[in-house]
């Protein structure tokens, strides 16, 4: 079976229903989802959910040009979960933790999605944090952009999948969780200026999640 009809199947019959009826999702801001590449959408990480989730956002029609970047290490590790991430996900993989390979080499394939209009999903943090809690952002998506000047970068915040999949457990709790996409973030020229702005608008877009702002009444 091709890789894109499968991919459409795994989300169409299993992670869509998952997530729009067992979770349920407030979105906001959908008009600023892009449809077409090159572009990133850069959010943040609590959950093995966050992936699919910002996946199933998308119409089938074009779920083959969404690639998510998702650390080789974890998902290549075993031979399903390789299959899983390979085939039904399609992910980019990337090392975390390159030694003695240049930014150029190490982003790549990256490059080579970008260059043929898709539509990368990458979590500048790096790692999954405290689940409902902002990391640090790496600057790693500043080096990937630096010279991409025809590449768009779409902010999106996340809030409440940390707990509909708690960390180490495997069981899906029923939890309403938040969705909240901005708008293009401009062109900055220094690596400072682009994780401050970044920094700024992920606290930004935060502050109008519905479940953030409830848990904290």
């Amino acid at each position: 079976m091709p890789k894109r009809i499968l991919k459409i199947l795994f989300f169409l019959l299993l992670i869509r229903p998952i997530v729009f009826i067992v979770i349920g999702l407030n979105i906001r801001g959908k008009r600023n989802l892009p449809l077409s590449g090159p572009t990133i959408i850069v959010a943040n990480h609590n959950s093995h959910l966050d992936t699919l989730v910002l996946m199933s956002l998308f119409p089938l029609s074009i779920l083959h040009n969404i690639r998510p970047v998702a650390a080789a290490d974890y998902f290549l590790s075993n031979p399903i979960l390789k299959w899983l991430s390979l085939n039904c996900i399609d992910i980019i993989p990337l090392a975390r933790k390159p030694r003695f390979i240049s930014k150029d080499k190490l982003f790549q394939t990256c490059h080579a999605a970008l260059d043929k209009g898709n539509i990368l999903i990458i979590f500048p943090e790096g790692t999954r944090g405290v689940p409902e809690e902002m990391g640090r952002i790496k600057s790693g998506i500043f080096h990937l952009i630096n010279d991409r000047k025809d590449t768009r970068v779409v902010p999106l915040v996340m809030h409440g999948l940390g707990k509909s999949l708690p960390r180490g457990e495997a069981l899906f709790v029923p939890f309403n969780c938040d969705v909240i996409i901005g708008e293009q973030l401009p062109l900055e020229t220094s690596k400072d200026k682009f994780v401050d702005n970044l920094s700024t608008t992920f606290n930004a877009l935060l502050k109008q999640c519905l479940t953030r702002n409830n848990s904290v009444k």
